[in-house]
């Protein structure tokens, strides 16, 4: 059972759910997949972590060989490569290390040389294995970091990934080897807003998903509404609830502080077998 769990934009409540989720589950891996801000490890306080760069190949151009014809630059949809003064110049944080350059220069001229982008850190907490990715700060893109991440999770049971919010380049990257989405959404208008984004994102490719909604109250909400509307399944609801705030703000998993959540939450792993089936 592999589950990744979105939200629309930050500040959902998305790694909430995705570490309290973790720990209701036995021997569940936890991969931080937010890898601009992987604060998954606030929750998970495992010590000597393993650590190893994640790389990408990035264009040289050797200018003996290169004759000016200009085909890497006119195939590069994403500007790395430009013709200035009569030579060929390269920008790395453009490039997205498709290779395609090396592929059409008739001379050989482009090689390629390895560039850092992020890391990887790998740990255990209890009976839990832990992911963390790591952006460097400055990069253009973390796909690159969350595809090697994804590749290090092996063959586990229950796999635990907590996404990057919105619905971008790097939200697809992550839920492609899913087998179920977990949306956490807030019941405002703006969070059907986000909500919106992201749905419409996994309708496309295709993947199966229940929400969460997060700050939930008793009274009618527009995100309640929109899934009665929808006919979406609401798997679980998080109450509005400053006690809950108060012991995520200081690093606690809730499951462990609050006891009413930690039904809760075993609730949402029993649903979630059932939505997967296994």
């Amino acid at each position: 059972m592999n589950i990744a769990v979105l939200s629309g934009k930050g500040g959902a409540g998305k790694t909430f759910v995705a570490v309290n989720l973790t720990m209701v589950v036995p021997h569940a891996l936890y991969v931080d997949a937010d890898v601009e801000e992987p604060d998954g490890r606030f929750f998970f306080p495992a010590d000597n972590l393993e650590a190893k760069d994640v790389t990408v190949g990035v264009p040289v151009v050797d200018p003996h060989l290169c004759t000016g014809c200009r085909k890497c630059v006119d195939f590069c949809r994403f500007h790395a490569l430009s013709f200035i003064n009569g030579a060929v110049r390269t920008f790395p944080k453009l490039c997205h290390a498709c290779g395609g350059c090396m592929l059409v220069c008739p001379e050989g001229a482009i090689t390629e040389c390895r560039k850092p982008v992020g890391r990887i850190r790998a740990g255990r907490y209890f009976d839990h294995r832990l992911l963390f990715g790591e952006l460097i700060p400055g990069e253009q893109t973390g796909v690159p970091v969350i595809e090697e991440l994804l590749a290090d999770i092996g063959e586990v049971e229950h796999a635990i990934i907590d996404c990057p919010p919105g619905a971008g380049c790097p939200v697809t990257a992550c839920v492609q080897a899913t087998d179920y989405c977990l949306v956490v959404m807030e019941p405002t208008r703006f969070g059907v807003h986000d909500f919106i984004a992201t749905e419409r994102l996994l309708k496309t490719l295709g993947k199966p998903y229940g929400v969460i909604l997060n700050k939930s109250t008793s009274a009618s909400t527009p995100g309640g509404q929109y899934c009665i509307d929808n006919a979406l399944p609401v798997l679980a609801r998080i109450p509005y609830d400053p006690a809950i705030a108060s012991i995520h703000s200081e690093g606690k998993l809730v499951v462990e502080e609050n006891e009413a959540q930690g039904h809760n939450f075993i609730d949402l792993r029993e649903r979630l077998q059932k939505e997967v089936g296994r």
